[in-house]
């Protein structure tokens, strides 16, 4: 669990933190979620797959391809694609796993498939509800003296 401390130097509130990757102490700035260190190593696994797409050749590589030729792991592969610094209209074989599935998509979180399955879901869901709601009105007048 990652501890947080803030600094009293006036407005400016810092932040000190355990890097999630290498559990390091550090102060936690701006957008930046890892210690320099991982951060610097982020930054070079970037710039090696980037150089290697950056090659006409290397635009239709394969997320494998790309993991294989570069030595950058797949999980941090995806983080820069979901994260829009690798984008996907220049890649035509890159892309990410659907967040319910893990199909591969472009765009979005969920796939065409999963989108239709959550959509009618959604849509029984509500006429069960209207139904519910349509029973729940309906009363009964009894007359006393019929028997």
């Amino acid at each position: 669990m990652p501890a947080a401390e803030k600094s009293n130097r006036g407005d400016e509130m810092a932040e000190i933190m355990n890097c999630p990757k290498c559990n390091a102490l550090f102060v936690k700035s701006g957008l930046n979620e890892l210690c320099t260190n991982c951060y610097n190593e982020e930054e070079t696994a970037f710039n090696r797959v980037y150089q290697f797409l950056k090659k006409r050749e290397n635009r239709a590589a394969t997320m494998d391809q790309i993991v294989e030729a570069t030595d950058v792991d797949e999980p941090l592969l995806l983080k820069f694609v979901k994260s829009g610094r690798l984008k996907l209209a220049q890649f035509p074989n890159l892309g990410y796993p659907c967040d319910q599935c893990g199909h591969i998509i472009r765009e979005g979180r969920l796939c065409e498939r999963c989108k239709s399955g959550l959509k009618q879901d959604l849509e029984l869901h509500e006429r069960e509800e209207k139904r519910i709601k349509e029973k729940q009105q309906t009363y009964f007048a009894f007359n006393k003296d019929s028997k």
